[in-house]
């Protein structure tokens, strides 16, 4: 009998098991609102954070968070699964006049839809797609442009620190770290010879399954900036775990499995509904 091999590797999820959410602060809610919900399609959460200080909004099974406080800008893109791009366009084109005045735009490039918030972050609006698994409506990944010289020990940090697949890579003769999150998501590091602004406290907000192992690292090394409770703690500064050397900075909100908002299921609207065309059932978005 002929047994088949596999490489097993690639079935290896590793100890970050998801990213939940993007968290960028806006200076006005209203603004956000326009651009996230009317424009994206997207969903204000309806249970949470519902006062004019914050907002989450749903994207799948995942959120951005959006507190009020001066912007803050990703150094990067970030990735949006959108069920329907032809109607991601339409709605885009409508807020256009609404928009007017900030950093708003859009394009349809080759195999996404190029668009930017009011205030600057990039974001690449996909259709699903096999590259994406099943994720319908989400956040597959995050990319934070990084200076030269850093990816690589970028990806040895999330080896050996945060125990997760990292690979490095020369994709466009740009060096590239890529991070498996779960089983669908991705954190990307790729390096860029562009000037960088200087990190203004975005964060990232993860859960892992070796909750203490990180955190001992961390502390050891005085990296630990927050220790929120027993099912969480911060650190920002990513390093070569070999040299110390800091390469970039990236707050991660990391979260255990204890986490009292772990597997919280998300309420996700259809955008496609109108008045005009009603379509009763329908008004959920099921993935």
């Amino acid at each position: 009998m002929n047994e088949m091999t596999y490489d097993r590797a690639t079935q290896d999820v590793g100890n970050i098991l998801g990213m939940e959410h993007v968290n960028v602060t806006v200076p006005d809610p209203a603004l956000a609102l326009t651009f996230y919900v009317s424009g994206l399609g997207l969903t204000r959460d309806p249970y949470m954070m519902v006062g004019p200080e914050n907002m989450w909004i749903n994207v799948g099974q995942q959120q951005f968070h959006l507190p009020t406080r001066e912007p803050q800008v990703f150094t990067g893109s970030i990735g949006v699964v959108i069920p329907d791009v032809e109607a991601l366009q339409l709605r885009l084109k409508r807020v256009e006049e609404r928009l007017a005045g900030t950093a708003f735009s859009w394009s349809a490039e080759n195999g996404h839809v190029a668009v930017t918030c009011p205030w600057g972050n990039r974001f690449r609006c996909y259709a699903p797609g096999p590259q994406f698994g099943e994720m319908t409506l989400g956040i597959p990944y995050v990319e934070i442009s990084v200076k030269p010289g850093t990816a690589e020990g970028i990806s040895q940090f999330y080896l050996k620190v945060m125990q997760a697949p990292a690979s490095f890579t020369q994709e466009n003769k740009e060096a590239v770290t890529r991070v498996r999150v779960g089983g669908g998501q991705e954190l990307r590091f790729r390096e860029t010879t562009e000037n960088l602004p200087a990190y203004d406290g975005h964060h990232i907000a993860v859960y892992i399954a070796n909750f203490s192992a990180p955190h001992a690292f961390l502390k050891h090394r005085n990296l630990i900036t927050q220790e929120s409770d027993a099912h969480q703690y911060r650190f920002q500064t990513i390093i070569n775990p070999w040299t110390g050397k800091p390469l970039c900075e990236l707050e991660h909100e990391v979260r255990s499995l204890y986490h009292p908002m772990y597997g919280r299921e998300m309420v996700n609207r259809n955008p496609l509904q109108r008045i005009t065309a009603y379509a009763r059932g329908r008004d959920a978005f099921v993935q």
